[in-house]
């Protein structure tokens, strides 16, 4: 039985906590949700274990169960967000999509003319949430929020 999202497409920039929880949320409502993560490192949460999910044999893997239960029911690529090219099929993407999560510090998707405004341009109708540790305004905006 499809979800009660199963018409939306949900673009995922996100990484770490917040957001791909928020993303994994709209995965399990039936949402098609396409994440993109970095080449060759992935998402940080990968690396948040133990515990690890295990292979077929019952070894760990380098997979954190956080990040295998914060993405479940997603589409996975991988793409270089710095490089032209990483950056035209992000801007591919966000037309086709009805939502886009991110969880970037904030100015980073800007820089890669990925932010709001850009994105806002090529899909009129396009959700954007933006979840960051200290928000879009005010004197803290420009800090990371990391994990102790």
């Amino acid at each position: 039985m499809a979800g009660p999202l199963s018409h939306i497409r949900v673009l995922d920039l996100s990484r770490a906590l917040a957001a791909p929880w928020a993303a994994q949320n709209l995965a399990d409502l039936g949402a098609e949700v396409v994440k993109v993560e970095r080449p060759r490192s992935g998402d940080d949460s990968r690396a948040y274990g133990p515990p690890w999910l295990k292979d077929g044999k019952g070894a760990d893997t380098t997979d954190s169960a956080y990040f295998t239960s914060a993405n479940r029911g997603k589409k996975s690529i991988t793409l270089d967000i710095a490089k032209p090219e990483g950056q035209a099929i992000v801007r591919e993407l966000a037309a086709k999509s009805d939502v886009l999560i991110e969880n970037y510090k904030f100015g980073d998707l800007e820089r890669y003319g990925l932010g709001y405004g850009r994105l806002k341009a090529l899909n009129p109708r396009l959700i954007y949430c933006s979840i960051t540790g200290f928000g879009q305004t005010g004197p803290l905006r420009e800090y990371r929020a990391t994990i102790s």
